[in-house]
């Protein structure tokens, strides 16, 4: 029961994280892993909430029109703005950069109001959000021996 519990509440923050509230999912996850946790599995449930919490802002962008003025909305429109220049310019590469803490969520966003397909967008930041956690698991783990 303990293990599921850390690992739900790892699966929220990573979501949240990747969503339209401030949530910072790398500190319970280096935590749990410091904790002895499996770091695949740790890595795996991060990875996947991350990476839908990044599928809500796809489906945002998807209606931005509707919603891009409301106080609520992830993503200002100077953000979105930048980040829908750096689309256009980049591609659907640029989803690549999807993990980063600075203009990431934007990014999903952005691919959402320029239409970028499903299953490339769910492709392109899955990689993106499963490499970062498995990078942050690598460097826990050599801070740890």
């Amino acid at each position: 029961m303990d293990v599921l519990l850390a690992l739900t509440g790892l699966f929220a923050i990573a979501f949240v994280a990747a969503t339209i509230l401030p949530a910072q999912s790398e500190a319970a996850m280096v935590g749990l892993q410091l904790a002895g946790y499996p770091v695949v599995l740790l890595v795996v449930v991060a990875s996947v909430g991350n990476t839908l919490g990044a599928v809500v802002n796809w489906a945002l962008g998807r209606g931005v029109e509707r919603f891009k003025d409301r106080r609520w909305f992830p993503v200002s429109p100077a953000s979105l703005d930048r980040a829908s220049a750096w689309y256009r310019k980049w591609g659907r590469w640029s989803l690549l950069l999807s993990w980063a803490p600075l203009g990431g969520d934007a990014l999903t966003v952005a691919a959402g109001v320029l239409r970028e397909p499903f299953w490339s967008f769910l492709a392109l930041v899955a990689i993106a959000k499963t490499g970062r956690y498995v990078v942050l698991a690598a460097a826990t783990a050599g801070l740890a021996t």
